[in-house]
């Protein structure tokens, strides 16, 4: 992971900083987060992180292409690594636990969106119900 973040940033004439690599490692360990946690997070292990020193580096990180983002939440979006394999988020309304599934599970979605020339970014896809839980409680 830290070989990947120093050779991208030096490709971008950037440094590898600890900040980075905290921030970098927290969005990997929280799977699912939003600025706010990854800074709860970082500020566990380093007090002094600010909050623009996350949003700065959650936003260099994407367009390095080691993390991405989705809306899981009418909140900020989450972060959640791009080196794990591409999946959906499956979110539900009434607890917020947020499930990933294999593409597999949209592709025939997918490929009607392609038969008319649109390409789905499955990874930013976030698919909104209720959870098996939460579904029997109600009942």
């Amino acid at each position: 992971m830290n070989d990947d973040l120093a050779t991208r940033l030096r490709e971008q004439g950037l440094r590898l900083t600890p900040q980075r690599q905290l921030i970098l490692r927290a969005v990997v360990e929280l799977r699912h987060a939003t600025p706010d946690e990854v800074l709860a997070h970082v500020r566990s292990q380093v007090s002094s992180v600010n909050a623009s020193t996350v949003y700065r580096t959650l936003e260099v990180l994407e367009e390095l292409g080691l993390v991405r983002h989705t809306h899981l939440s009418d909140r900020a979006p989450t972060y959640h690594s791009a080196l794990e394999h591409e999946h959906v988020h499956v979110v539900c309304r009434r607890c917020q636990k947020v499930r990933s599934y294999d593409p597999a599970v949209v592709q025939p979605v997918v490929d009607a969106l392609a038969a008319d020339g649109f390409v789905v970014d499955v990874g930013h896809l976030a698919i909104f119900g209720e959870c098996a839980d939460c579904g029997s409680a109600g009942t």
